[in-house]
């Protein structure tokens, strides 16, 4: 796996989407938001299908998507058989809800699971050491957020082919916290959160006032063992509908 190519923070992989729908909605007319949709959908399943050297090779990976997206609406046929690329959905955030359902990453909620019977973390200290992740995280400071991970720490990222995110497991506390500080580097519009997540303290973090993306920390004792980070905008629709109080989307 390449993970240059597919390491951005989440304002450069929101920017790029919508960037990429515009150039469909111009090309496909007006009131073609499913279409444009289904465009992108397959311009990001082409994407993943290149071997990891060809991505790496790709200096403007935004530029070329958006060649790709033209040359698709541009085909005499417009019918795409959509389907999540890599076959699996690693993290699904709805209503709060995660469920990992492919045979590697049940491996990993196994081991998680049982490093966390190991070594229980009470509700107190769970929420303690998400709060001081997501102030790493927010600060930029690598060597705090590699102290809070085990050293056999597992970070699975679902973009769900909706958005350019890593597509296999990262594995070892320098690679995670390297992961997590480039996906949420701090860019003006950018926000963390801790918030109740399945029971537990979590972070959202959002990019425009939208929930962009969701992060679910197993932790035993007082390091992180595995970290299960949505991305994928299906999956976030709840947390962006607008709510009664306020009519701006997510829960706050």
């Amino acid at each position: 796996m390449d993970k240059a190519s597919d390491s951005a923070s989440i304002a450069e992989l929101l920017d790029e989407r919508r960037h990429l729908l515009k150039v469909a909605c111009s090309i496909l007319g007006t009131g073609t938001g499913a279409e444009a949709e289904s465009v992108i959908a397959e311009t990001y399943r082409q994407w993943y299908e290149l071997p990891d050297p060809a991505r790496a090779r790709i200096a403007t990976p935004r530029s070329w998507l958006a060649r790709l997206v033209g040359s698709i609406c541009s085909a005499d046929a417009s019918a795409f058989v959509l389907d999540d690329p890599f076959r699996t959905a690693p993290v699904a955030v709805a209503e709060g809800q995660a469920d990992p359902d492919c045979t590697e990453l049940a491996g990993h909620a196994r081991r998680s699971l049982r490093a966390r019977r190991s070594r229980p973390a009470t509700p107190q200290q769970h929420d303690a050491v998400v709060r001081t992740v997501r102030l790493a995280c927010a600060t930029g400071d690598a060597p705090l957020l590699a102290s809070l991970l085990a050293h056999d720490v597992t970070a699975v990222f679902d973009g769900g082919g909706k958005v350019r995110a890593l597509t296999e497991p990262v594995h070892g506390h320098l690679e995670v916290a390297h992961s997590l500080l480039t996906l949420l580097a701090p860019r003006p519009g950018t926000t963390l959160h801790t918030h109740s997540v399945n029971g537990s303290t979590g972070i959202v973090a959002r990019y425009d006032h939208r929930v962009a993306a969701v992060i679910i920390l197993d932790i035993a004792g007082p390091h992180v063992v595995q970290a299960w980070v949505t991305l994928n905008p299906d999956k976030l629709r709840s947390w962006n509908r607008p709510t009664a109080e306020t009519g701006k989307p997510g829960r706050s």
